[in-house]
């Protein structure tokens, strides 16, 4: 398999006209660009559903299966004339370099109430919603019952509501599935409806041999349709609450740790299901990706238990999951499972022992590799294993040139010129760090969209251990030009990165 790269770029960066990317023609642009630019893989964020409560993060969502309705294309809706223009109408002017998100939910679902009442009068039997339906109902039916659930009950989380229906007791769960209809088939339609989008966009992508990295998160959220109708898989307490939430001990981004929130699984109660709710959730992201990275890989080997009402993560504990097994029992449904390792963090000799005996690649994240043992260090081009993805950064790092002016000490500024050879500067760091992910000997180079371009913190994704003002950056259409793409083709050739079509290799 030949060496490739990509570009990280989340559906919701993308421009469009409606306040948030979608994947509607601008998706369709970027692929373009992709292709034009001798790129192999675009590399998104999870495209589970987002909630205000939750800051609008992709890696808390009420369902690890639920598509985000945000990202369905009204142009899309337009052209099957599920919306008319005048449902469009004089929309609110979003700005163009970040995503509002109270306006663009009041906007956007306004827009997907009128195409479901489209469809509603043309007989709602629109050739495949029924199949749809059927096909996916192990998890869909919870989900849409779930989001009824929620708009129709007052209460906050699933374990505050009447406790019949808390406990999903049947007559109460048959009660509320007729009570519910109209907004459960809403549910479904909206899920349809973006099945149906992301299906057509990852064909055309894979047709240009640009193929589609996911990201599944380890863990759920506590207030999630997957945890009230299989509340024997996690830590709970005989009110159906987190007993004990994940999280991670004090590291490079907080002092404090970082307290998720997540209930822990039962690594017994899986195991004795030979991990069937696992399973299923992989088969239904390998629909979706062509590749993923299973977040917090770490926690798959042992993971981070906080008693619950803790308000830092200090106060946790190592426990042992159930790695060895758990793994065996994947390859053996997914044989060539296209996966690798989210491993940044503390990772101690056993993480690296699980990767090893299964072949999963890990990740080289540049901006680690200049700290004082940089003859030692893992990030360092120097040390870079061929089975292995090189990042500049991620989506929960500053991007280089932020990192180099807000983060970066005198002394890795200093390393990182004399490795480089020549002076480095914030307005250079970026290419630098590029140029470097570029010749690693690993078989994959990922950039940031944000480095691409050269932007500072401005354009930073998350920032781990904060909930305001995070998920919201955007690319301009202007910044998405054919020079752009002509260098990085450039780039790409010259470090024996365009990969022929068809060879494509994670792990």
């Amino acid at each position: 398999m030949k060496r490739a790269s990509g570009i990280l770029l989340h559906i919701t960066s993308l421009p469009s006209p409606f306040g948030i990317g979608d994947i509607g023609p601008a998706a369709y642009r970027f692929a373009d660009f992709l292709a034009d630019a001798r790129q192999t893989y675009w590399q998104i964020l999870p495209l589970t559903a987002t909630s205000e409560i939750n800051g609008n993060s992709p890696y808390a969502s009420p369902s690890a299966f639920a598509a985000n309705p945000l990202l369905i294309s009204p142009e899309s809706l337009l052209a099957d004339d599920l919306i008319r223009k005048e449902d469009i109408g004089e929309h609110p002017r979003f700005p163009t370099d970040r995503v509002d998100y109270k306006a663009v939910l009041t906007y956007k679902m306004a827009l997907l109430d009128k195409a479901f009442e489209r469809f509603q009068t043309r007989g709602a039997n629109e050739a495949g919603f029924e199949k749809f339906c059927h096909d996916q109902s192990d998890w869909l039916d919870d989900y849409s019952l779930f989001a009824a659930l929620k708009a129709n009950l007052e209460a906050g989380a699933w374990w505050d509501w009447p406790a019949a229906i808390r406990d999903r007791e049947k007559s109460a769960v048959a009660q509320w599935r007729k009570r519910c209809r109209e907004e459960i088939k809403k549910q479904q339609y909206f899920q349809y409806v973006f099945h149906k989008q992301w299906t057509a966009l990852k064909e055309y992508c894979n047709k240009k041999n640009i193929y589609f990295i996911g990201d599944m998160p380890i863990y759920v959220s506590a207030d999630s349709a997957d945890v009230w109708a299989n509340p024997q898989l996690f830590k709970l307490d005989k009110e159906k609450r987190p007993s004990a939430v994940a999280g991670v001990p004090p590291d490079y981004f907080s002092e404090t740790g970082q307290l998720w929130g997540n209930p822990v699984y039962r690594w017994d109660v899986l195991k004795d299901t030979r991990y069937a709710w696992w399973l299923k959730r992989l088969r239904h992201n390998l629909a979706f990706f062509d590749g993923i990275r299973l977040d917090h890989f770490r926690g798959f080997v042992a993971y981070w238990e906080v008693p619950a009402g803790e308000r830092t993560a200090k106060n946790g504990k190592w426990i042992k999951a159930a790695s060895d097994d758990f793994f065996a029992a994947l390859v053996l449904e997914f044989p060539d499972v296209p996966i690798f390792a989210e491993d940044l963090g503390l990772i101690t000799p056993d993480v690296r022992a699980v990767m090893k005996r299964f072949g999963f690649a890990g990740m080289k994240l540049l901006i680690f590799g200049f700290g004082e043992d940089m003859a030692n260090n893992p990030y360092a081009l120097h040390n870079h294993e061929k089975n292995s993805l090189v990042y500049t950064g991620t989506h929960d790092n500053n991007t280089a040139r932020g990192w180099f002016l807000e983060e970066a000490s005198a002394a890795e500024r200093e390393r990182l010129a004399r490795y480089i050879g020549h002076a480095v500067t914030p307005d250079n760091v970026h290419a630098e760090f590029m140029r470097l992910a570029f010749m690693s000997p690993a078989e994959t180079a990922i950039i940031p969209m944000q480095d691409l371009l050269g932007l500072g913190s401005e354009a930073r994704m998350n920032r781990p251990a904060t909930t305001d003002g995070n998920w919201g950056w955007r690319v301009l259409p202007e910044q998405l030009g054919g020079a752009l793409a002509a260098k990085l083709a450039e780039t790409t050739a010259l470090y024996g990165r365009i990969a022929e079509a068809g060879k494509r290799k994670l792990n």
